[in-house]
């Protein structure tokens, strides 16, 4: 997993009639048709395929992500109840293949919120009001925004400074760039150790398998 530390980029704010959009499902994010697969790498052309789509499947150009100037963004910000609808992984998937690898958002769907960290993403749970005006300042190329984990903190292009909250363990996680299995391998010796002394305390038992 790529470790995150330092984000400095511009964002994309998802909207509708001028207003977060609330609500957004992993369905949205990555309709069911793209979920054929197990690969991480291609994903971003479903990534909010309907909203990005006009009906004959051209780009539509109102679309904040078909706009030059967002096309590159690393941080999305959303509204209320982010990532909710099913358990797909592909959802942080696609986004990571887009290049997102922040959300900011009121509030996050559990598992959603839960994939992001076991994926490199930094979701970011902040009040709507707060949300609602980073999105105005999402203008263009040149507003970037820099998100610093380590102290956890946001500064936006006008050079506000907004900080965050995040569980210590998942910081240190994502400052490390340690999934699931990464963290497991951190303790290695000790599981060695454990199978070696087992071995040779109950031989009888079968041993485990690598």
């Amino acid at each position: 997993m790529q470790a995150f530390t330092t984000l400095i980029s511009t964002a994309a704010a998802l909207t509708d009639k001028g207003r977060l959009m609330a609500n957004v499902d992993t369905d949205m994010i990555i309709p069911k048709q793209f979920l054929k697969t197990t690969e991480r790498e291609g994903l971003s052309t479903g990534l909010f395929y309907e909203l990005k789509t006009t009906a004959d499947g051209s780009p539509d150009p109102d679309f904040v992500l078909n706009q030059p100037e967002h096309q590159n963004a690393g941080i999305l910000i959303a509204g209320d109840n982010f990532g909710c609808g099913s358990s797909r992984e592909h959802a942080p998937w696609a986004l990571l293949d887009q290049g997102i690898t922040c959300v900011i958002a009121p509030s996050f769907a559990d598992i959603f919120h839960n994939n992001c960290y076991k994926n490199g993403i930094l979701p970011i749970a902040l009040p709507i009001e707060v949300c609602e005006a980073l999105a105005e300042q999402t203008g263009g190329a040149n507003h970037r925004f820099t998100v610093d984990l380590a102290q956890q903190v946001i500064t936006t292009p006008e050079g506000a400074e907004i900080r965050f909250n995040i569980d210590p363990g998942r910081k240190q996680s994502l400052l490390e760039g340690l999934d699931d299995i990464g963290q497991t391998l951190q303790a290695a010796p000790s599981i060695d150790a454990f199978e070696a002394r087992r071995a040779h305390e109950t031989p009888w038992l079968p041993r485990s398998r690598a």
